[in-house]
Order: structure tokens, then sequence, then C-alpha cells
């Protein structure tokens, strides 16, 4: 049997990865040792299932190598596009009991933080190891605040992904890449004709991300990135023709979906699909990791993907970043932390395996060669395609009003009706814009 890359990295916890990565390109690493003083690091995350959390465990191991004196101390949440990592962060910097960093989401979800004035400026380490040129600057733009920077980005992610268990499609007589949401919606009937779950996902309210996220892939198909990108700017129309269309579109998909998830994490109800016991899901690239890892899957055999119907062309991202929060208790570990995470070694170390790309403008031929088959086409698909920033995963809202748009698609589980679904978007978007 055949092992990916991915396995190989991540059942070694990288250790063995590490020379190939360091023949690939310079890049800078972290510094090493701290002067030979023992300290510790805090790192706070959400990344505890499956791929995420061999992924954080092979930066680890990298970060390790670098700063042999440094404790790496895991403080990672459970919680799907971590929901209550975010609560229980809430609460310790509200009491000033930081971590040493945090994981984040580039965009509005930092500029929360900011914005509260918990984190420090680090636009240093950009100046000392030239991320402001090599990092891509789309991601840039959405991680400075002033022309500074308060995090440091280690991947990025592709939100607008269908995937499919390719066995049962072609079982079925389904495609794996249907293109617009009405061939999309017909494929699901077929799927569920034959007495399998069309749409993998849970329906249980402590996971309304879930659904929030594959209504995003339904308006970003809908309205394209022109108009889903001006959802977010002032002036926007919820009460559009447009959007009522892509809400309907949402719930004729969500017809189609289980009428029961039970309490299912994001990686639980990708084991459906990997299990074939459900056609598809609609998620981000990190159920790649699953796939591969969890499962040892082999792609356009086992399982398939495409963009989300209606929206080839676009990138729909989000991007993983850390920080340096405000009174961090072990602050020069947390800095050897940040070098590790923005170096090229660093994020070649965690994307391979978590199923991400890299945040920097551009990949090297060699380097590609690290990347399994899906990433490269991920990669593919970041150069040339229009990109968008997701809702889903904090790049275009700040939190409050994302947790209203969550609320209502809490309602929605409770009454599936979408014009008081459309209705609970509107009043949200009037609330954000009221207070700005």
């Amino acid at each position: 049997m055949t092992i990916s890359r991915r396995t190989f990295l991540a059942a070694a916890g990288f250790t063995a990865g590490t020379g190939l990565l360091s023949a690939c390109g310079s890049g800078t690493q972290a510094t090493t040792g701290l002067n030979g003083v023992k300290t510790s690091l805090q790192v706070f995350s959400w990344w505890t299932a499956g791929g995420e959390l061999q992924a954080l465990d092979a930066l680890k191991a990298n970060f390790n190598l670098h700063n042999p004196n440094i404790e790496f101390i895991n403080e990672a949440v459970a919680g799907g596009a971590g929901t209550n990592a975010k609560a229980e962060l809430a609460k310790r910097l509200a009491a000033g009991n930081p971590p040493d960093t945090f994981q984040a989401q580039a965009g509005q979800m930092v500029g929360d933080y900011i914005t509260a004035g918990q984190l420090e400026d680090v636009t240093f380490l950009y100046q000392q190891n030239g991320w402001d040129k090599t990092f891509n600057q789309d991601v840039l733009k959405l991680i400075q605040r002033d022309g500074k920077y308060y995090s440091v980005p280690v991947d990025i992610h592709h939100i607008n992904v269908l995937w499919s268990n390719k066995r049962l499609c072609d079982k079925v007589g389904v495609p794996t890449n249907p293109q617009t949401i009405p061939e999309f919606i017909t494929a699901l009937g077929k799927v569920q004709a034959a007495g399998h779950i069309p749409l993998a996902i849970s329906r249980d309210p402590s996971e309304t991300w879930q659904l929030q996220h594959v209504m995003e892939a339904m308006l970003i198909g809908t309205l394209g990135p022109e108009g889903w990108a001006a959802l977010w700017a002032p002036g926007a129309d919820w009460s559009s023709p447009q959007v009522t269309q892509a809400l309907n579109h949402f719930h004729q998909v969500m017809l189609h979906a289980p009428g029961t998830g039970g309490n299912m994490t994001w990686d639980q109800v990708s084991a459906q699909v990997a299990q074939g016991t459900a056609a598809y899901q609609i998620m981000g690239d990190w159920t790649e990791a699953s796939f591969t890892v969890t499962f040892n899957l082999q792609p356009h055999v086992d399982y398939d993907w495409c963009a989300s119907p209606g929206t080839t062309g676009v990138f729909d991202f989000a991007s993983d970043c850390f920080t340096l929060p405000k009174g961090a208790p072990h602050r020069d570990a947390t800095i050897a932390w940040l070098s590790e995470c923005g170096s090229q070694e660093g994020q070649d170390s965690f994307t391979t395996v978590k199923g991400a790309i890299p945040p920097r403008a551009q990949v090297g031929a060699q380097e590609r060669t690290l990347f399994d088959t899906y990433l490269q086409w991920s990669l593919d698909e970041w150069g040339k395609d229009k990109i968008v920033g997701s809702l889903t995963h904090g790049v275009v809202a700040p939190g409050a009003w994302n947790n209203d748009i969550l609320t209502a698609m809490g309602n929605y589980l409770t009454d599936s009706d979408p014009a008081k679904l459309q209705s609970s978007l509107v009043a949200a978007a009037a609330k954000h814009f009221a207070a700005t």
C-alpha cells in the first residue's frame, strides 16, 4: 500500500520531514533556545480533531527542534469553528489571564481583539523577516490595522469546497462536480431516492456554524463574488430578490440533509462521507486531512472535490493566525512561536498535514512537491480565482454580527422557514450598521 506524504508526516510527528523542508528554500526560522533558559509556551486553539490536531503536532515538532528549551503546553478547546474556544478565550481575556498566544482568524475576528486593546503590535516581526513583502497582499490587507500587524497567519483555507464520496456517487450515477446549484439539488434528490444520505451535516444547535457554512456557499453561488462582497459593505441589501433566491437554494439543499444529525462535530460528519454513508459535504479543506490522515483515502478514487456549486472561479478563503496578547506570561516564547508560524518551514510543516496552503505570495516549484494532489489544485485556484473572504470563519463580519447570524441559523433549525431567516439576516445587518 502506498502511504501519502501527509500521512507519513503526521505519523512521524514531522521529525523525519524536517530535512526535506529545509532543503526546499530558506524562509526564516524561529530563534533557538531563548539563551538556554527553560520556559514554557501556552498555545490556545480549537484544533483537537483528526488532521487538525496532527497538523498542530507537526508544527509543534518543528518548533521544538528550533526551541528545545521551550515546553509547549497545548491548551486547545474542542468545538467546531472554535465556538467553545472563543467563549473560553473571551472569559480569560476579560479576567486578565491571557494565554501566551491564541489562534484567531484573519480579518474582522482579529479586528475585534485589536479594538478591545487585547493584542500587541507585532509589526517588528514583519519588518525583521520580510513578511510584509513575501506574504500574499490580499491576506496582509485583512490582518493589518492602520498599517500595523497584530497577528501572524500560518495557512490559507479554501472554504467553498464540495466534497464527495466518489464510489457512492458513481454507484448512484450523480456527478462529483455539479456546476450549478439546481444541478446539485437534482443530484441530492437522486442520492436520497437511492436510500443514502445526500448531504452530511449536523443539525445540533451547538453546530449551527455548519449550516452557516452551507448558507455561505449558496449565497456566493447565487450572488457571485461582487454580490457577496456587497453584503458586508454599508448600504447592503439583505432583502433583495437575489438574497431571497440564495436562501431558497439553501432551503432546498437542507431539505436533502438528514432530519436529525445529532451532536456531530465536523469531522464526525466528514466520516459519513469518508465511509460511504453520505454522498456530499460542503466544508473547508481541513476535511481533506480527515480523509487522508484518518481514513487513508485516495484522491479521485475514494473521494473527490470541486468548487461548491455556482462558485467556480471564486476562492472563498479563511486564514488561521496566531497572536501576541497583551500580558502574555512568556512573551519571548510567544515571539519565538510567531517566528516559527511565519517561516516557510513552519508553514509547510503545518499546511501539508492540515489540508491548507501557505499564506505566502509565491510557492516555488520544488516546494509545491510537498503538497498533495488536492493542495496543488488549491494552489492553482488561489493563483487565478477571484478572492473573497469567509463569513463563517472570521473574515468579513465582526463577532457580534456573526453571532446574530448564528442565532438566525439556530432559529432556522427550529422553524425551517427561509423567509423568517431572511428577515433575521436583514435585522442583523441593520443592527450592525447602526452600531458603526
